[in-house]
């Protein structure tokens, strides 16, 4: 004769439990997909993406940039903002050495960074000058076409934990 205990669960109660338990997460997963509408937006990872100095900068990079709230992305170390003309950054780039391409040197808060400047038709290919690894920000000119410099100083704090690496645009 077989013996049941009170505190023991039949078969059918264990089965009827696992079934709420997987209802309720395929009822959460559900919702998930359908509050995450966003796609990432597809970056390909920088060389140097994986230096442990992008992690620092990707920790400190700004949810909002340009009045654009960020967007997924498919790399690791990078960031999007904006979902039309979005701007797009990569940590971990090769840092350029000395260049004739435009300097820019912005001032964020105590702190200076120097970007170049590089004009790609419909977008401004910017590019952190003197850190290591360097940090490169696309940014539609539809975007900043006369603000440029207003764009790179709110990267720029987060850009500035790269390490200096005794370069400057001076």
């Amino acid at each position: 004769m077989h013996r049941r205990h009170r505190d023991r669960p039949t078969r059918a109660t264990a089965v009827a439990a696992l079934r709420a338990v997987a209802g309720g997460a395929m009822a959460l997963v559900a919702a998930a997909g359908m509050t995450g509408c966003a796609h990432p937006v597809v970056v390909d990872a920088a060389p140097y993406a994986a230096d442990p100095d992008c992690a620092r900068v990707m920790i400190a990079m700004p949810e909002v940039v340009g009045g654009l709230e960020r967007v997924p992305t498919t790399s690791q170390a990078t960031d999007a903002w904006g979902e039309d003309y979005t701007l797009v950054m990569r940590c971990g780039v090769e840092p350029p050495g000395p260049s004739t391409d435009e300097c820019l040197a912005v001032e964020s808060g105590d702190l200076t960074v120097d970007w170049l400047i590089v004009d790609e038709g419909d977008a401004w290919r910017t590019t952190t000058f003197g850190r290591s690894p360097a940090v490169e920000l696309l940014v539609p000119k539809e975007r900043a076409q006369d603000a440029i410099g207003d764009v790179l100083a709110e990267v720029s704090r987060a850009a500035a934990k790269a390490p200096a690496n005794g370069l400057e645009c001076r």
